[in-house]
């Protein structure tokens, strides 16, 4: 009996019997995308009609029956000298196509689906279920159909089983802590960050397990990664809760049982470096707190400045031009400003600065020697740098 395995999820492919048919498929780009549709509404007989609109969305013809006719009578023939059986795959019955339910195959979305819809219902994680749950996920390879050409039937269907993958992996990582199965969690979200890089519960889920798995190095990592992503290529921040978990990180190996020697020396430790110091969002707002309390109540002046870079031309620079000239950028914020001074990436193309103890225009001159070292280092004269400096409090 031939055996026939139809993939579309990360890619488009049938095997019949072990042999890939992608030759056949590649040959005719129409071709495979009627097939892909016929497959995903096996259930449906379309009219020629729609089709055709699939197929040639707003195109007009003379005679759009013959075209497709033409189409399917090729594949048909086509499908059929690769192996007998795949060339029915495709019935005609009033004026209308279907892909035939009567030949015998397995088709990935499907059963994906299928298997999702069945754990849904998982109230508890023992061996049987999660074996389940490895297979399901295992079997999402991707978006559906990758390297189409993301026409508009295909966008809302493959959402559909994009979200379908999140919400299965969402349901294993609760169970899996319910259990304390933190390597569990570890390995979905890493699978899980594969397919959705930009997915803000996945970078949670994995920093928090790597933290509680006593690898807060590794969560470290994971975070500037997460970072990483929405500054160059998002072009944003990242979300208020991935900044925060930041501090959940470095406070995961402290150690309440400490001496006062040892803290002092532990303190000494932490930041052998000259220079401003460079932080987190999250930790730029509780410096700038404290500072305000201080400022209250010792009346110390204090300034806000933006520094920002552009470009000439108005266009948008691009992430990897701007991700190098925020770092010369940062060099020379390092080498003019104070150790009392703090600095943070406030988004893709800012920073933003704490200025204790100043008054305006000293603020102001320091800002001109970040401008200045900044030009004589940055050898793109297409790039220009602005800033705004302001008292912590609006008067």
């Amino acid at each position: 009996m031939t055996t026939v395995k139809i993939y579309l999820l990360g890619k488009f492919e049938i095997m019949v019997d072990g042999k890939s048919a992608s030759r056949v498929l590649s040959n005719s780009k129409k071709g495979r995308m009627m097939l892909e549709y016929l497959i995903l509404h096996k259930d449906e007989s379309i009219a020629s009609s729609d089709l055709y609109e699939v197929l040639w969305p707003g195109e007009t013809s003379s005679n759009p029956e013959s075209a497709l006719k033409t189409l399917v009578s090729r594949m048909r023939a086509a499908l059929g000298k690769f192996d007998e059986t795949l060339g029915r795959c495709i019935v005609t019955s009033r004026g209308a196509y279907r892909w035939n339910g009567d030949l015998a195959c397995t088709i990935d979305v499907f059963e994906f689906e299928e298997l999702c819809r069945k754990l849904s219902r998982a109230a508890t994680m023992n061996s049987a279920t999660e074996e389940k749950f490895e297979k399901a996920l295992s079997m999402y390879a991707g978006d559906l159909t990758a390297g189409s050409d993301g026409e508009s039937w295909l966008v809302s269907r493959s959402a559909y089983y994009h979200t379908l993958y999140l919400r299965t992996a969402y349901l294993a990582i609760r169970l899996l802590k319910e259990n304390k199965d933190y390597a569990g969690i570890i390995r979905i979200c890493r699978r899980a960050l594969d397919v959705d890089a930009f997915d803000e519960t996945m970078h949670l889920e994995l920093m928090e397990a790597l933290v509680k798995t006593n690898r807060s190095n590794e969560a470290l990592v994971q975070y500037r990664h997460a970072t990483n992503l929405h500054y160059n290529y998002l072009g944003m921040r990242p979300p208020e809760k991935i900044q925060n978990f930041y501090k959940q990180i470095i406070q995961a190996d402290q150690s309440l049982g400490m001496d006062i020697d040892s803290i002092r020396k532990s303190l000494q430790e932490s930041d052998p470096t000259n220079g401003a110091f460079i932080c987190e969002y999250a930790i730029f707002k509780d410096i700038y707190q404290l500072l305000m309390r201080n400022f209250s109540r010792l009346g110390n002046g204090m300034f806000l400045a933006i520094v920002m870079l552009s470009s000439s031309s108005g266009q948008t620079i691009e992430p990897l031009v701007l991700d190098g000239a925020m770092r010369t950028l940062l060099n020379a914020m390092i080498g003019s400003l104070r150790k009392g001074d703090t600095v943070t990436r406030y988004s893709p193309s800012q920073y933003a600065l704490l200025l204790p103890s100043v008054s305006y225009e000293t603020g102001r001159m320091v800002l001109e020697r970040i401008r200045n070292s900044f030009y004589r280092q940055c050898v793109d004269s297409a790039l220009t740098l602005s800033y705004k400096l302001g008292p912590v409090e609006d008067t």
